[in-house]
């Protein structure tokens, strides 16, 4: 068995498979050739197989969008690599226009086999600029996919099927993700686009996360069981198509529901998820559904100002205690808060982190 590997190794091999199965296959992006290797996940690609398919590119992210859509319509499949979301805004025009609406246009003549890498998450004084997470944005438009892979293996196997896949994919990756470990096959293998996964269960409560959100949700779970709590947690991995039949199963089976999403509260998948579920599982729920997302302002730069504006632990699980009708002032409650507490910033992951970001 070989060691664990990197969440940002995962996706390097299923990049070098990529490369290595399909002639049409290329990866471009600002900073793919760049001594950082964009979070190391491209590190040894362009030695192994040339500046003609990984390449760098110039600032004209609009441009050069519209150069790998029209790559795609010619039976190529390009991969694309922002490494802030932020710097895909400025390549919607191509995106939703022509990427995600082509298929249904010409009656599936033309497809576009494209992959846009993007990095969401928040890092230290990253800013406004560098740290949303619009997974609700491309989620909204029909004809993209939309996936936020936590884990190594899922990143792996669901970057080989999105290579594959036929359609546009919005491959989001949290920039907080890139160092996690876990055992990795060595060889191809995929993962279902759309599926979410149980990775804890639980009859309690059913708290389902998107990416780097399902880290601190298995955290807290852990912690409650500690105290007899047994939380159910679902990696939603997908927000389009978003599993929410995973969701409904778990919900009719606890009764209760709380959401954790990585962007803005107002118009989220952590919204949708909750529409969803309470059309379908309605009658099942002992309380009101609920969740839990980022306020409706821009990331601050400010260490002080991001103390206020992310959730906390034990933020997340005083809301859990609520929806369980525990009282924050019981023992139980306050030894589970206990458990929960923080006093580390909450801009790093941890306080030795020392990027990348």
């Amino acid at each position: 068995m070989r060691p664990d590997i990197t969440y940002a190794e995962a996706v390097r091999e299923a990049l070098d498979y990529c490369l290595g199965q399909d002639d049409d296959v290329f990866v471009v992006g600002e900073g793919v050739p760049d001594p950082k290797r964009i979070f190391n996940t491209t590190a040894g690609l362009l030695e192994k197989y040339g500046p003609e398919r990984v390449m760098d590119m110039p600032l004209s992210e609009n441009a050069l969008t519209g150069v790998c859509i029209g790559s795609a319509l010619l039976g190529m499949r390009p991969v694309m690599v922002h490494q802030r979301t932020d710097f895909a805004y400025l390549a919607l025009d191509q995106i939703i226009n022509n990427a995600a609406k082509w298929n249904y246009m010409f009656n599936g003549q033309g497809q576009v086999s494209i992959v846009i890498r993007m990095m969401i998450g928040r890092g230290w004084g990253q800013g406004p600029q560098h740290s949303s997470s619009p997974q609700a944005l491309f989620s909204h438009i029909p004809g993209l996919k939309v996936v936020m892979p936590t884990r190594p293996h899922d990143a792996k196997g669901m970057l080989i099927q999105a290579v594959e896949d036929n359609d546009p994919v919005i491959f989001l990756e949290h920039r907080w993700l890139h160092h996690m470990k876990e055992p990795v096959p060595e060889g191809p293998f995929r993962e279902p686009l759309g599926k979410a996964r149980v990775v804890r269960s639980g009859g309690s409560l059913t708290m389902a996360a998107f990416s780097y959100s399902v880290i601190e949700a298995i955290k807290i779970a852990d912690a409650f069981n500690k105290y007899g709590v047994d939380i159910e947690v679902i990696d939603m991995r997908s927000t389009s198509p978003m599993d929410h039949q995973t969701v409904v199963a778990s919900v009719r089976k606890t009764g209760r529901l709380l959401v954790l999403d990585t962007s803005w509260i107002t118009c989220g998948v952590a919204a949708e998820l909750l529409a969803r579920v309470s059309e379908e599982a309605f009658q099942e729920l002992k309380e009101p559904p609920a969740r839990i997302a980022l306020p409706d302002i821009h990331a601050p730069t400010s260490p002080t100002l991001s103390q206020e504006f992310y959730p906390t632990p034990q933020g997340i699980g005083e809301k859990i205690l609520k929806i369980l009708s525990i009282k924050i002032s019981s023992d139980k409650g306050r030894r589970v808060l206990n458990e929960l507490k923080t006093d580390g910033p909450l801009d790093v992951p941890f306080l030795d982190f020392k990027g990348p970001f």
